[in-house]
């Protein structure tokens, strides 16, 4: 499995649980459940791919479909929504943290592997990072959490600047990948609990 599949895995598996508690949390259905769920899992990955002209790992491989099904049956089964209520609650920001940085080290891969520009990577980090948490706000009618939520796209920014930067400077591999992982990690905990924000135009 190459780094790029690992981000994905990891990304897929902490997406749909952040989708299954915000679904959860505004009292969707089952059927909700699993669309949120596989929008933010997979919906930000659909869109890079469709970018880049690559085939679509979300429609081509039976394991994103599988990880999301997955993931909704056994925070179903173990009740996993009545341990995250609110958005703002650990489990949630976890969750949704470890998808967050995962997506923008695979969408800055890719963005490498295409070859694209300083902008190009760093732009495939955001979308892949963030698109799929905003088709569902989108779908369920909240202002997405990229507009209103601590560092959250501005982490994804960061992490596609260091992948970029990493390979210009040839030292990407699996132990400089695994510190900017750390960094994003970090990075986004710290300013949730810190409640950084950037500046607001008034």
């Amino acid at each position: 499995m190459t780094l790029i599949e690992v981000a994905e895995v990891i990304g897929i598996i902490s997406f749909a649980l952040s989708g299954f508690f915000i679904a959860t949390g505004v009292k969707l259905d089952i059927l909700g459940v699993l669309i949120a769920s596989f929008l933010t899992a997979l919906g930000g990955g659909v869109i890079r791919d469709v970018l880049v002209g690559r085939e679509l790992y979300a429609f081509s491989s039976n394991l994103a479909s599988l990880l999301v099904i997955s993931v909704v049956l056994i925070a179903t089964l173990f009740k996993l929504q009545k341990f995250a209520k609110i958005e703002k609650s650990s489990y949630f920001v976890v969750a949704d943290t470890l998808g967050l940085v995962s997506f923008a080290i695979s969408g800055a891969l890719i963005g490498l592997e295409a070859e694209f520009n300083f902008f190009g990577v760093v732009l495939l980090s955001l979308i892949t990072a963030v698109g799929g948490g905003v088709l569902r706000d989108m779908l369920i009618n909240k202002i997405p959490l990229i507009l209103d939520s601590e560092f959250y796209g501005s982490v994804a920014i960061v992490v596609g600047i260091c992948i970029y930067l990493l390979g210009q400077g040839g030292i990407l591999n699996f132990f400089t990948i695994m510190l900017v992982f750390f960094i994003g990690l970090t990075l986004r905990f710290v300013a949730f609990y810190k409640k950084w924000h950037l500046p607001k135009i008034l």
